[in-house]
């Protein structure tokens, strides 16, 4: 299984790159990984461009205010459904300071609300890579997650 992060802006933060490099690395222990970085800009280019990065064959996890909210056992359980059912790939995707457009929400196969409170984009990414490593962590019945 294959796992893309597509999110807008870069990292700036030190920390936050070097938590977001520790967790790739975590993950691609599991999946190959990969990032695609959209360009910070007006929320409508923005979502045109991810949905060319999204293409049609995989699954779409959009993380967004109004998604549901979940455990991290939902979550692992989530992934591992897809991983059985042979989904070649899952698609995270983070949008930028005013979110996603509609069509991209329409796009998303899910909804993820990472939390009700507002979090910077550098520490969304952190938490969506830290759940993602505590899935594959429930699954695999490792120590991690307890």
């Amino acid at each position: 299984m294959k796992l893309r992060f597509v999110w807008v802006g870069k990292t700036r933060s030190a920390p936050a790159k070097e938590m977001i490099r520790d967790y790739m690395e975590r993950v691609g222990h599991y999946a190959r990984v990969e990032v695609a970085e959209i360009r910070d800009r007006d929320v409508e280019k923005e979502s045109e461009e991810i949905l060319s990065r999204i293409g049609t064959d995989s699954y779409v996890v959009v993380a967004d205010e109004r998604g549901r909210d979940i455990t991290s056992r939902q979550f692992a359980e989530l992934i591992e459904n897809h991983r059985l059912a042979g989904t070649r790939r899952i698609i995270f995707v983070l949008g930028g300071h005013a979110g996603v457009s509609d069509a991209v929400r329409q796009r998303a196969d899910f909804l993820l609300a990472l939390s009700r409170m507002t979090l910077t984009h550098e520490m969304a990414r952190v938490v969506l890579l830290e759940q993602v490593y505590r899935a594959f962590t429930i699954i695999h019945d490792l120590p991690y997650q307890k």
